[in-house]
């Protein structure tokens, strides 16, 4: 079974910025367009950006919430994809979870990364 594990959360002040990491036990990811979500103690869990493999162009797509704050990128040497958060917000408290788009390449949903944004 594949494995992805999620980290670099945190608590943080207003403003303030983290870099999340998801690691992918297997390279094949690499070819998958992979994506950051996000839920909050009683909302939904929510799409925050995804992009692209590197060989299709490594196209990132964002949420409006997410525009202009955050940043995904993808190393493929590393089996790794990045959320750059910058300007944090207190309603960006979340657990974040990484997971391809496709749901036929879904994995199960690891416990994800504790992000809490307050003063």
């Amino acid at each position: 079974q594949v494995q992805l594990v999620e980290s670099g959360g945190g608590l943080v002040q207003p403003g303030g910025s983290l870099r999340l990491s998801c690691a992918a036990s297997r390279s094949i990811f690499n070819r998958y367009t992979m994506a950051w979500y996000r839920q909050a103690p009683g909302k939904q869990r929510e799409l925050v950006a995804s992009i692209t493999s590197l060989t299709s162009g490594g196209i990132t797509v964002y949420a409006d919430s997410a525009k202009a704050r955050f940043t995904i990128s993808r190393d493929n040497a590393k089996n790794t994809v990045y959320l750059q958060m910058n300007n944090l917000k207190p309603e960006d408290t979340a657990v974040y979870y990484c997971n391809p788009t496709a749901p036929m390449f879904e994995q199960p949903w690891g416990q994800g990364t504790q992000v809490t944004v307050s003063s």
